[in-house]
C-alpha cells in the first residue's frame, strides 16, 4: 500500500490531523476545477483559491460524511467542491436553482479556453494567445454543455470513465461515447479556424 493510501486509511479511522495535508495533494485540481466552472460575473471578483478555502473548510467539517462514503478522496472532494460552488453561485447571482440533488454547475467555455490557450503559447504570443481563445470558446459554445463537461472531467480533471458516469449520472459506455464524439467534434470545429 502506497503512503496516500495508507494516510487515507488513517484519515477514515479518524486522524482528522492527516486531512490537511492529503488535501494539499489535491489542491491543484480543486483550483482547475472551480476555475473551469465559476461563472464569467464571478470571474473578476472571487478567487478561486478563496473558493478552494472554502472547500477545505467544508471537507474538514463533512469529515464524518467521508468516513461514512466508500468513495475516493479525490471524488469526494470534487463532490464538496461542487456543492460550495452552487452555494457560491446562488448567493453571488441570486440564483434561485431547482432542487440541489439535481443542480449541476458545468464548466463554462472561458475557463477552459483560457486554459488551453494559455498552455498552447508563450508569454511573448499575447495577441496570438487571445485570438486563439477567442476561437475555442466560439467552437466549445458550440458545443453540448454535456459534451464540453466530458471533455473537461476527463481531459482536464482526470477522473476516469467511471467516475465520469457517476457524476453526469449516465451509464459508462455512454460517457465514453459522448467523450470520444465531444473530441471529434472539438476537432471538426477547430480546423474550420484554420491552422
Amino acid at each position: 500500500m502506497d503512503d496516500e493510501a495508507n494516510e487515507i486509511e488513517r484519515l477514515r479511522a479518524g486522524d482528522d490531523a492527516i486531512f490537511g495535508p492529503l488535501f494539499e495533494r489535491h489542491r491543484e485540481k480543486l483550483r482547475r476545477m472551480v476555475q473551469f466552472r465559476l461563472h464569467p460575473k464571478l470571474v473578476g471578483r472571487i478567487d478561486p483559491d478563496d473558493v478552494v478555502q472554502d472547500v477545505f473548510l467544508d471537507a474538514r467539517q463533512r469529515l464524518y460524511a467521508f468516513r461514512a462514503d466508500s468513495r475516493s478522496l479525490p471524488f469526494w472532494l470534487r463532490l464538496v467542491a461542487q456543492q460550495t460552488l452552487i452555494d457560491l453561485h446562488r448567493k453571488h447571482l441570486g440564483a434561485h436553482m431547482r432542487n440541489v440533488a439535481r443542480e449541476r454547475i458545468f464548466a463554462q467555455s472561458h475557463g477552459i479556453s483560457g486554459f488551453v490557450a494559455g498552455n498552447f503559447t508563450s508569454p511573448s504570443q499575447a495577441v496570438m494567445r487571445e485570438e486563439l481563445k477567442q476561437q475555442l470558446q466560439v467552437a466549445l459554445e458550440s458545443m453540448d454543455e454535456i459534451d464540453r463537461e466530458v471533455l473537461v472531467l476527463r481531459h482536464f480533471e482526470d477522473l476516469s470513465n467511471k467516475e465520469v458516469a457517476e457524476l453526469l449520472e449516465i451509464g459508462e459506455n455512454a460517457a465514453s461515447n459522448r467523450y470520444v464524439r465531444a473530441l471529434g467534434r472539438l476537432k471538426g470545429l477547430l480546423s474550420r479556424f484554420g491552422p
